[in-house]
Parts: structure tokens; C-alpha cells; sequence
């Protein structure tokens, strides 16, 4: 049985902050993600709110470092399946899937993509792209280490045949690995709400959500602008609908999921630039910008023309040339009423819903939940990170929903905790 200080359930933002932050103060610690590869959410976005920046170039450092850590081991592919207390210490068992890819032989070089003739829809952009059922994984992936996914594979042989390290390995099984820490670190993010049924419910091609938008304006992305996944025109008229996914009693998400706002702020002034033609339209009911610098942000926005109509959408019809019809309860001071409004292309601002479950978090640990799924925190205003349980720590949206500064500034929180938590066990 292996030994490490820390256990670091999710190796998005937050986790791997949390990961580094421990492993410079000399702390061994192990990562764990249940994707292919670490970066969470955030590797998928195109920039980030409010400066603009380059979301993959502030991620893929950090992943990269993690991953080059003498202090840190990662692990992809592997969910935790227990965790039991004893003697001051968690015993964790954790089911590690196969890659059918040796990990020390594969270089990444990518030929077994180039032979293999399976062609899949590619999850990283959303569904929306291709990929084959070997190769690694996207451009940025830590590991930079191909997958072979068995559901997909018809076993040709021609990837095992042209590989250079013999690298392929189909009998590849899962693994049940049993390892002890002091202490643990929830940091399994999040994952966005369903679409309604009053807004198709997922049925119309032309209504899509936040994430699927990012992977359209991301430099890394495969499709070279913005186009209406229907019929793949370039859309004139596109709509945002904010609290498609949250504040919303009747699909059980009564609260605001806070980064809505600001995300779909940041889409429609990034679609300025990628479709200049475009008229943008967000349906808000309130703007929260509550962080450093989002009200300018927010009005920056409102500068560049992009406009903002106070009122709640109620429903969405697809028409025949694809377009969607909205009915929108419109509360604007002097324009006031139930309105239809036709647009070309819909993005819901998606809420965010815990990634882990709570039955399923109830199955491994004894955490107390928020009546919202989210693992409750002790004592949220004085000891954030801090569960019910001794030892147990958790951070980012894990927690709450919550943007990237906050996610990465929760990281580094419960680094701080499990660090004197380890250290006073010790001695």
C-alpha cells in the first residue's frame, strides 16, 4: 500500500492549485481525476473574465507543473470507490480504468490517430468535432499520452501494427488500488444544468449552452469561427438567456449559479470580434457582477453595442428555417409586455449543478451536504475548506458554484488547512 500526505479528489483549476500549493511546502501528494486528462472546465474555455486573457495559457502551466512536480503523482482515468478512517489516517480505495496505452512506452506522437479509420465525436469540443478512437486526448492534454477506447475500437490491429513503442496494449484491465493519506481534498468541480423542456429540451440544433459557445471562440478550436450547429451558417441574430439553469425552482436550482452573467458578458463581447455582423441580444433579469472590476466590465460591453433587454424567456419554438422563436416577458421601463422575438442561434447560460453527486458522496464519506447537493462547509465565513469531518477538506465549485479567481483562491485555502492539519498529526 502506498503512503502520501494528501489525496486530491479533481484535478481541474481548483485541484491542481490545491495539489501545488501542498507539494512546495514538501508534502507528497496524489492527484486524481476521473477524465482523461487534468484541467477540468477550464482547458475547454476560450478566455477568461473580466482581463481577456488566454484561459488555456493560464491553465496549461499549472497542469504542466503539476504534472512535472517531484512531490505530485497523477492520475487519470480514476475515481475513488472508498474511503475508510484508521488511525488518524484514510485508507482510500480507488478504481484506476484501463488506457490500454502504456503510459512509459507511448510518446504521444500521434500516428495511431493517423491509421486508426474509427472516426467519434470528440467530447473536449463539445461533441460538435471529430476524433479517432485512439490518440491523445486534445493539443493540450496532461498526460500527452493516447487513449484507446474500447466502446468505440474494432480491433482492426493497424494502431497496434504502426506504433513505434508497441504501446498498445488490449488486454489492459482495471485496476483496484488501495493507498493511505492524512488527509483528503474534495475538489471535483462541477457540471452544468440540463437544458428545460421549455427551451427544447435539448432537441433543437440551434439552441446550445455556454460551453459548447466557449469551444466555437476558443484559438484551439477545430472549427475556425462561429456557425449554427443546424445547418452550420453564419448567425446574424444570436440571443443569450441568463438564468436558463438557475434561480429556477422548477427544475430544483433556486439559487444563482453567480458566473452566468459574466460569462455570457465576456461571449458577446468576444463575439464582436468573431462575428462583427452579428446582433447580440442578452435576456437578463439582474446583472450580478460582484467581483473586481465586472461592473466595468459589464459596461464595456454595453459600449460596444451589444444589447441587454430586463426580461424573463419564457419559452423557445423552432421554426422551420431553424430560427428560434422566443417568448420573453419583457420589463424594460418603456418597453413593457409579453413579446415574440426571432433569433438565429441561443445560448442558455447553463447553472452549475455539483459534479459528485450527493449519493454518491454519501456512499464513500459521511459528509454533510447543502440542501443544494454541494459538500457543506463548516464554517463557511471563518473556515471555508473545513467539513464536518477531521481531515476532510474541500474547495471550488465542489463547494459552490464559483468563478476561476475564487475557485483557484479556495485551492489555496484548503492547501493552507490540510498543510496544518497534516503537520499536527505528525507530530
Amino acid at each position: 500500500m502506498k503512503n502520501y500526505d494528501a489525496l486530491v479528489i479533481g484535478a481541474g483549476i481548483s485541484g491542481i492549485q490545491t495539489a501545488l500549493d501542498l507539494a512546495e511546502q514538501g508534502f507528497k501528494v496524489l492527484m486524481i481525476d476521473k477524465k482523461k486528462s487534468t484541467g477540468g472546465v477550464m482547458i475547454q474555455l476560450s478566455k477568461v473574465f473580466p482581463t481577456l486573457d488566454c484561459a488555456s495559457c493560464i491553465t496549461t502551466p499549472k497542469m504542466s507543473e503539476a504534472s512535472n512536480h517531484p512531490n505530485i503523482e497523477t492520475w487519470t482515468l480514476s475515481e475513488v470507490t472508498s474511503i475508510s478512517e484508521n488511525n488518524g489516517s484514510y485508507v482510500v480505495n480507488i478504481l484506476k480504468h484501463p488506457r490500454y496505452v502504456d503510459l512509459v512506452k507511448c510518446t504521444g506522437c500521434g500516428i495511431c490517430e493517423e491509421v486508426c479509420p474509427v472516426i467519434v465525436e470528440d467530447e473536449y469540443n463539445e461533441y460538435y468535432g471529430i476524433r479517432k478512437a485512439v490518440g491523445v486526448p486534445f493539443g493540450t492534454a496532461i498526460p500527452q499520452k493516447a487513449v484507446l477506447e474500447p466502446e468505440y475500437c474494432i480491433f482492426c490491429g493497424a494502431c497496434a501494427k504502426k506504433c513505434p513503442t508497441q504501446a498498445i496494449e488490449y488486454d489492459q484491465e482495471p485496476e483496484n488500488i488501495e493507498v493511505k493519506v492524512k488527509a483528503v481534498i474534495v475538489a471535483t468541480g462541477f457540471e452544468q444544468t440540463p437544458i428545460k423542456e421549455e427551451y427544447g429540451g435539448g432537441r433543437y440544433k440551434n439552441v446550445i449552452n455556454a460551453l459548447t459557445m466557449e469551444r466555437l471562440l476558443a484559438p484551439t478550436s477545430p472549427f475556425g469561427g462561429v456557425f449554427r450547429p443546424g445547418d452550420g451558417k453564419n448567425p446574424y441574430s444570436i440571443a443569450y438567456i441568463q438564468c436558463a439553469g438557475s434561480r429556477d425552482a422548477s427544475i430544483g436550482v433556486p439559487y444563482c449559479s453567480r458566473v452566468c452573467c459574466m460569462f455570457a458578458v465576456k461571449q458577446a463581447m468576444l463575439l464582436c470580434g468573431a462575428a462583427p455582423l452579428a446582433d447580440i441580444t442578452i435576456y437578463y433579469m439582474d446583472i450580478r457582477a460582484f467581483g473586481k472590476r465586472y461592473e466595468e466590465f459589464f459596461q464595456e460591453a454595453r459600449e460596444m453595442g451589444i444589447n441587454f433587454v430586463k426580461g424573463k424567456v419564457a419559452k423557445i419554438e423552432e421554426l422551420e428555417n431553424g430560427n428560434l422563436k422566443l417568448r420573453v416577458e419583457v420589463q424594460e421601463e418603456e418597453d413593457y409586455g409579453v413579446k415574440e422575438i426571432e433569433h438565429e442561434l441561443v445560448v442558455l447560460s447553463s447553472g452549475m449543478l455539483p459534479a459528485w453527486k450527493p449519493e454518491k458522496v454519501r456512499e464513500i464519506l459521511p459528509l454533510e451536504i447543502h440542501k443544494y447537493g454541494f459538500i457543506k462547509s463548516l464554517q463557511p465565513h471563518v473556515n471555508p475548506s473545513q467539513t464536518n469531518l477531521d481531515g476532510i477538506f474541500v474547495s471550488g465549485t465542489a463547494m459552490a458554484p464559483m468563478d476561476i479567481v475564487d475557485s483557484i483562491y479556495s485551492g489555496s485555502t484548503a492547501a493552507m488547512k490540510a498543510a496544518l492539519y497534516i503537520k499536527k498529526i505528525k507530530e
